[in-house]
């Protein structure tokens, strides 16, 4: 029994969103100081638009500390800045969020990373749905070929406001539209499905939620997952996150990832609010195994 939980448990690539004060290097020394075997971070300030190029001397430590702590690209997701909606109704808003995207998958291929986490984009009340989910699968379309080895990962949003992404339909719908699908992707987060209407508390819930995301987009585009429990009510369409085990979603849903061959081997990240508790977790998402 041991033997096999471990095994599994080896599977499992948990961790965190990780400060990256002091250069981008330290994120996976952050990392590995709460016991995470996979971890997010932002390549530069979330809240700014553009940043200082990353030095030769950033790019070296952050992969030397990668190799010394022994995470490789396939368990690391970056997330780009909040500021970026790759479906801008408004064409300088779009053009300032294009290039800032460019340059997000930019730094990934410098850092020798092979995904980048993003939501999707708002259309604003000032276009329709489709129209803007066209925008956002030719803004990929654009990003993509003038970069190489980068998966664009789209994460579920909880449909707040006028952000699009919320259904698996529309994610499935960006997909088809970009042209290089071996690097499109898609990362799911716990809260932001529960909240759009996906609900994962029940082990019906759960296998129909799946079910329609392999139908709807494949579950071959699975690229990673962020696991937070949620501050709100089903299908409340708000999104916040809560430590695992406090919100609306429960531990069982934790305890049926953890379990799930299909979400072997991608990255599983915490965006939970209370940072302290990372490393507590960690450790108990992994005491989860084989339960």
């Amino acid at each position: 029994m041991s033997r096999g939980v471990r095994m599994s448990e080896s599977m499992k690539y948990v961790g965190a969103h990780v400060s990256t004060a002091g250069g981008v290097e330290n994120a996976p020394v952050n990392a590995h100081q709460i016991g995470a075997k996979a971890f997010a971070f932002f390549t530069k300030n979330q809240r700014q638009w553009f940043a200082n190029p990353l030095t030769r001397q950033n790019i070296d430590a952050f992969r030397n500390n990668c190799e010394k702590y022994g995470y490789s690209p396939a368990h690391i997701l970056p997330h780009d800045s909040y500021l970026i909606n790759l479906g801008h109704p408004e064409k300088e808003g779009l053009q300032k969020s294009r290039k800032a995207f460019l340059n997000e998958l930019q730094r990934c291929e410098q850092l020798g990373l092979d995904r980048l986490n993003f939501h999707p984009g708002s259309y604003l009340k000032k276009t329709t749905e489709e129209a803007c989910l066209l925008t956002i699968a030719e803004s990929l379309n654009l990003a993509l070929e003038q970069t190489s080895g980068v998966t664009a990962v789209i994460e579920n949003t909880a449909g707040q406001g006028t952000n699009l992404g919320y259904t698996f339909e529309q994610i499935g719908f960006i997909i088809n539209h970009v042209e290089d699908k071996s690097r499109v992707g898609v990362c799911i987060d716990t809260c932001h499905a529960f909240a759009a209407g996906y609900d994962l508390r029940s082990r019906e819930g759960y296998e129909e939620t799946f079910r329609n995301f392999d139908e709807e987009i494949g579950i071959s585009f699975l690229k990673g997952m962020h696991l937070n429990d949620s501050k709100k009510e089903y299908a409340s369409r708000v999104d916040r996150h809560a430590n695992i085990g406090d919100g609306f979603l429960g531990k069982d849903v934790f305890t049926r990832i953890m379990n799930d061959p299909r979400f072997d081997d991608i990255p599983l990240i915490l965006e939970t609010p209370d940072e302290s508790r990372w490393e507590e977790e960690i450790r108990m998402l992994y005491g989860m195994v084989g339960g």
